[in-house]
């Protein structure tokens, strides 16, 4: 059964520009037991609305939620307007000031003459409305006209919810076709992908289907092939692909086998119509071959820019002496190219003092410029991929850093930037940290979004995990040795007689040495079986109760299996977080929450300021008839009700993508055969890098030597490269 309430709209507290109103709504009449208390009462709703006015009665279908800060509202999922009978919703409706020209006393004069039908009556003829005393021939046209319009644009939005659409899709087809909404279904329902955010090939080759769309039809083989390209761009990173790959998935997607030479007729079409690109016998999504040739333009660009010739010797000087330091040659190097270039590469691996220069470069920067702190961050932004990068980036300079979504200003609804091409950021010096996890379309939407002439500087770790979207930026621009690079070598970081240290190397040029573990108190290999290994996590962790949940980690490379994320995670809650009195709890589908719960937030809230990979702990559980889950964030304290629980996880474990961009003082990963999909060299250097003190291994060694055996499971295809290189385009 449908829930739903019947009443009228009384205004909005909030709308977006694509038609999401929060507002308030007075109930006549509802089928819920749960809602009767608002009946001749107000309740706050929410949902995506053609039009909406104060005379109309409307039934609102939906669900009764708890938002985490305004508390029950009435979420709308689809809606209808009430038809208009009765004469005194009539003239209450003419007379509304919706059509010009028709008072009260109009009104009550043209419901007299046509009765309950004055609707219907003046969409099939309004030349009957002149026949009205008082009613001029302009009245009559204008009236007619803004009823079609009004009709035909609340139809238009039914029709779409009949064939399939939520009342959010349909409001956003309306909005980007308007009166062609109709006419563009007809000739190509698949053009909605390309044209509207949030419109998936698979929601919409469904209504296609629903709609009698032939299977076989070329508009569905080159959505399909344009799916199956962003799908596989997605997943395994690649910027283009071969037509025989392509190919192999197109019958899985379309559900029937078509020919080969209807799929190249295909292909020639679409790189007709700039959909794809084609460069040799490689095939490109065009937003993506697009985003690779800006970043190789722009990078060209400023390589292409005089450096400044400046003797930087005495502040050098000056900055050890007041931080206290002595910078090592490559160290110098950096600090020093950062001013005199307009682009610079600072890499190096763990322990080689990237931070310390990090706060050299920006201190450079501001005793040159002689800026002040107002000044400085106006000039110069810091900025990292995932928002635990900034924070650790603004703890280790005292400056403040964001993440590259939020510097552009980033609209989740369309997700759209702000910061633009159209509409750029004024900032003269751009530092990015992490720089390995940034992908090509965000990259590419940040270079829009600043000055031709805007210092770039990029910080990061070569060896470490590409970014989760396609592309592989940082390794691209390195290898094209094109670039200003700098190579930080030396060691500092737990000293240069580290094994954990010693260990990252080791996995980084692919030659382990089993002699480094259990000599020293920060490397810890435990071998044991399969089955073993749960318990050997628990006896670790059993003597690390006491320390905080920031300094411990649990990482591991698979959510499912035995030894995997999620049973590592059931069976840890009971060591750090035992159940007892006064805890509440609270199950929500396979996990049992409680209060002092670690907890990982999995995907980005920006209006509460919690970001995906953020990690927290539960401060306060309320299991009544409200349930209200209350995280902590470093003190941002975020609510949370049932329809948004999805929202974390319990994190004493973590996966090792999840942990980038982080550090832990302790960390505790299993390494076992049967993650075998999962075991490769990048994968295995990222986690044991974010160990700052003691890593423990625990599992089988033979897992780890095929992980550091295997370079071939993360390789990605890319031509940033080729593009930094050639002089094409």
């Amino acid at each position: 059964m449908d829930i739903y309430i019947k009443g009228h709209y009384q205004k909005n507290i909030f709308q977006s520009d694509n038609g999401y109103i929060i507002g308030l709504f007075k109930v006549l009449e509802t089928n819920s037991v749960d809602l009767d208390i608002y009946v001749d009462r107000t309740i706050p709703f929410t949902g995506y609305f053609h039009e909406l006015n104060e005379i109309d009665t409307y039934i609102f279908y939906g669900k009764l939620i708890e938002h985490n800060r305004y508390g029950e509202q009435f979420q709308v999922e689809k809606y209808e307007r009430c038809l208009k009978e009765e004469k005194n919703d009539i003239i209450e409706f003419l007379s509304s000031g919706l059509f010009k020209g028709i008072g009260e006393a109009k009104a009550k004069k043209i419901e007299k003459v046509l009765g309950k039908d004055t609707f219907k009556i003046i969409l099939e003829n309004p030349s009957n409305l002149v026949l009205i005393p008082g009613i001029t021939s302009k009245n009559a046209e204008e009236l007619h006209d803004k009823l079609v319009e009004y009709e035909s644009s609340y139809e238009i939005i039914m029709y779409l919810n009949k064939i399939g659409f939520s009342t959010k899709d349909s409001m956003l087809i309306y909005n980007k076709y308007k009166e062609n909404t109709i006419k563009q279904i007809e000739e190509n329902i698949y053009m909605l992908i390309e044209d509207i955010y949030e419109m998936y090939f698979k929601k919409i080759d469904f209504i296609a289907n629903k709609i009698g769309i032939d299977k076989s039809s070329n508009i569905r083989i080159d959505a399909a092939i344009l799916y199956i390209m962003k799908e596989l761009s997605n997943n395994l990173g690649h910027s283009y692909f071969y037509q025989e790959e392509i190919y192999s998935y197109l019958d899985k997607v379309l559900g029937l086998t078509i020919s080969e030479e209807l799929y190249y007729e295909r292909l020639i079409d679409l790189e007709k119509n700039q959909k794809i690109i084609k460069l040799d016998t490689k095939y490109y999504i065009k937003e993506l071959y697009d985003a690779e040739i800006l970043i190789a333009n722009r990078f060209k660009l400023l390589m292409h820019q005089k450096d400044l010739e400046i003797d930087l010797s005495e502040n050098i000087k000056e900055l050890e002496k007041d931080f206290s330091i002595e910078y090592n040659t490559n160290q110098k190097e950096a600090i020093c190219n950062s001013y005199r270039k307009n682009l610079l590469i600072i890499t190096g691996g763990p322990g080689t003092g990237k931070t310390t220069i990090l706060n050299a470069i920006v201190e450079l920067y501001r005793r040159i410029k002689k800026y002040n702190n107002n000044e400085l961050n106006e000039k110069i932004a810091l900025l990292a991929p995932t928002g635990r990068a900034a924070k650790r980036m603004s703890e280790s300079t005292l400056f403040k850093a964001s993440t590259i979504h939020r510097f552009l200003k980033w609209n989740k609804e369309n997700n759209s930037f702000q910061i633009n091409e159209y509409n750029k950021s004024k900032v003269e010096f751009i530092l990015i940290d992490e720089a390995s996890m940034i992908d090509t379309y965000l990259f590419s939407s940040l270079l829009k979004g600043i000055s031709v002439n805007t210092k770039i500087i990029l910080i990061g770790d070569y060896d470490q995990l590409p970014s989760v979207g396609p592309g592989q930026i940082l390794h691209d621009v390195i290898n094209s040795d094109s670039v200003n690079v700098c190579y930080l070598k030396q060691l500092y970081r737990q000293g240069k007689d580290s094994n954990l240290i010693s260990l990252a190397y080791d996995i980084k040029n692919n030659s382990l040495n089993k002699n480094i573990f259990n000599v020293n108190e920060d490397l810890t290999f435990i071998e044991c079986s399969e089955d073993e290994v749960l318990n050997q996590i628990s006896t670790i962790a059993n003597t690390y109760q006491d320390v905080s949940f920031k300094d411990l980690q649990i990482l591991a490379p698979m959510y499912k299996t035995k030894n995997g994320i999620d049973r590592i995670n059931k069976t840890l809650q009971d060591i750090f977080n035992e159940k007892k009195a006064p805890k509440k709890e609270i199950v929500v589908g396979e996990y049992t929450y409680r209060e002092g719960d670690k907890v990982i937030q999995l995907s980005n809230m920006p209006d509460d300021n919690v970001y995906n990979g953020d990690i927290g702990v539960i401060s306060k559980i309320v299991n009544k008839s409200s349930k209200e889950i209350y995280i902590d964030f470093d003190g941002n304290i975020v609510k949370y009700s049932p329809s948004s629980f999805h929202n974390f996880k319990l994190a004493y474990a973590i996966s090792i993508h999840k942990s980038q961009g982080s550090e832990f003082d302790i960390v505790i990963m299993p390494l076992v055969c049967s993650f075998r999909k999962m075991l490769y060299r990048k994968l295995i250097y990222t986690a044991v890098t974010r160990s700052k003190k003691k890593l423990f291994l625990i599992g089988q060694y033979q897992a780890l030597k095929i992980a550091v055996e295997n370079n071939t499971a993360d390789i990605r295809r890319t031509s940033l490269k080729e593009f930094l290189t050639d002089s094409i385009k």
